[in-house]
């Protein structure tokens, strides 16, 4: 994920940077809509796996737009223009979101290497996904201090929504 410097207000309204580091809470957000985007993929039928890759990618980025112009919206309340540079800051700190949907397309692309179905692709990218979900859910606690029996909560839980995904796709019959 990105090392991008996370965005923060002070109470002046300035952003101020608060040094590099991976947007965990956006690979979170993202690992978990690539799972959404991989679980209801196909669902109307056969679905081709280029499709499939794009609309992967192509939900991360739209998402990625959406949180980018969220921000700047939410900040203008301070009445001050942004800049250039505070534009793409915050477009970097928010890039987690696409680069999560890198690894699940990667692999749904990749896996007709290996001769698999489209619909095996989407599983192991489903796989994928919520794995990198938990991962970086943990990762993110066990940078914030967190006890290890904090980290393996937050872990368990971004499993348990991960899940719910996979129960999603199962009980959507594909």
């Amino acid at each position: 994920m990105s090392g991008s410097s996370v965005p923060s207000e002070g109470g002046d309204g300035a952003d101020r940077s608060v040094g590099h580091r991976t947007d965990y809470a956006g690979a979170i957000y993202g690992s978990i809509l690539a799972a959404s985007v991989v679980a209801t993929a196909g669902t109307a039928g056969e679905y081709p796996r280029v499709q499939a890759v794009a609309l992967l990618m192509i939900t991360g980025l739209v998402f990625w737009a959406t949180h980018v112009y969220a921000q700047l919206a939410g900040r203008r309340i301070f009445g001050r223009r942004r800049t250039l540079r505070e534009i793409r800051r915050i477009g970097a700190h928010e890039w987690s979101i696409v680069e999560a949907a890198t690894l699940p397309a990667a692999a749904l692309a990749l896996s007709a290497a290996f001769g698999t179905t489209v619909n095996t692709g989407l599983w192991i990218a489903l796989g994928i996904a919520v794995a990198q979900q938990v991962m970086w859910a943990c990762l993110g606690a066990a940078r914030a201090g967190a006890s290890r029996g904090l980290v393996v909560v937050e872990g368990f839980v971004n499993l348990a929504l991960g899940l719910t995904i996979v129960a999603t796709k199962v009980v959507l019959k594909h």
